[in-house]
């Protein structure tokens, strides 16, 4: 049997896990918080983690199916988070917290945010999808997750579809890409963020600290 991390990074074959792996694991170290940073397919080692990280790229659809895939995953995923383990999920892996992803077809979600994960409409052409590239955060209101992030700190995306919630109180912050387009969602003890936070230097591994400090 493995060792339970402190964190464990989901391993599903979706996601950039050898930098999401090394900015974790640098700002465990810096920040003292977070445990052991894993990477995994092991869904008892999931269940045994004090936080979970699911990165994802690529298509809703096939990351969905890749991450039922792994022998028991999905449903360790939904245990722990039930039970309140802090989860972040991160682009595809945000995504995956909807209610149901509509690239090439439509396919179920977690439904930890009711909403849909439909594709970014713009009407100038000259915004191009995909939304590719650095962006202003807009912050729409207070999260630990954003403590020390503040409105025009910039993130790094790279997605043609975005997650819009039901509830607007779900969206924690945005950016402009010909209309408002979807940045954070939290609930509870869950968040996702559609920006690459390992790639978004000071303003991504400030939020990788806060969320293996974050205790709520």
């Amino acid at each position: 049997m493995t060792t339970a991390p402190g964190t464990a990074i989901v391993d599903y074959g979706s996601g950039n896990l050898h930098s999401v792996a090394k900015s974790f694991e640098r700002m465990s170290r810096e920040a003292g918080a977070g445990g052991p940073v894993v990477v995994t397919a092991d869904a008892e080692t999931v269940r045994r983690a004090d936080r979970i990280v699911l990165p994802g790229v690529g298509a809703f659809g096939d990351c969905a199916a890749g991450l039922r895939a792994v022998p028991g995953m999905w449903e360790a995923i939904e245990e722990r988070v039930a039970a309140g383990t802090p989860f972040l999920g991160i682009c595809v892996g945000q995504q995956l917290m909807a209610d149901r992803g509509l690239e090439f077809g439509a396919h179920s979600g977690f439904g930890w945010i009711a909403g849909d994960v439909a594709p970014i409409e713009v009407d100038d052409p000259a915004l191009k999808i995909p939304h590719m590239g650095w962006n202003p955060l807009v912050i729409d209101r207070p999260h630990p997750l954003l403590e020390g992030i503040a409105d025009g700190d910039h993130a790094y995306f790279v997605h043609s579809f975005h997650l819009t919630p039901q509830d607007p109180a779900a969206r924690f912050a945005h950016v402009m890409h010909g209309g408002p387009v979807t940045a954070m969602v939290a609930r509870d003890t869950m968040a996702g963020t559609q920006f690459h936070p390992e790639k978004s230097q000071a303003t991504g591994l400030r939020l990788i600290a806060n969320f293996l400090a974050w205790r709520p």
